[in-house]
């Protein structure tokens, strides 16, 4: 019980995370994460900075059907 994170240890707990999540959903938990982590770090570096101000989208009118005579 020497090397906690041996290959082999490692190898078992991948075939148990496939096992139980099944080969689609792995890449969307790890996308999940990364995004995840991405947004945890531009939190932490933009901490002491303001967030930028959002303008509302302005309403468009649709184009007229009805022809002017």
């Amino acid at each position: 019980m020497g090397d906690l994170l041996a290959p082999t240890h490692l190898i078992i707990i991948l075939i148990i995370v496939v096992f139980l999540f099944g080969g689609r959903k792995i890449p969307e938990l790890a996308k999940g994460l990364g995004e995840g982590i991405r947004s945890f770090k531009e939190g932490m570096n933009g901490s002491s900075q303001a967030p930028p101000a959002q303008t509302p989208p302005t309403p468009t009118q649709p184009p007229s059907d009805e022809k002017k005579v």
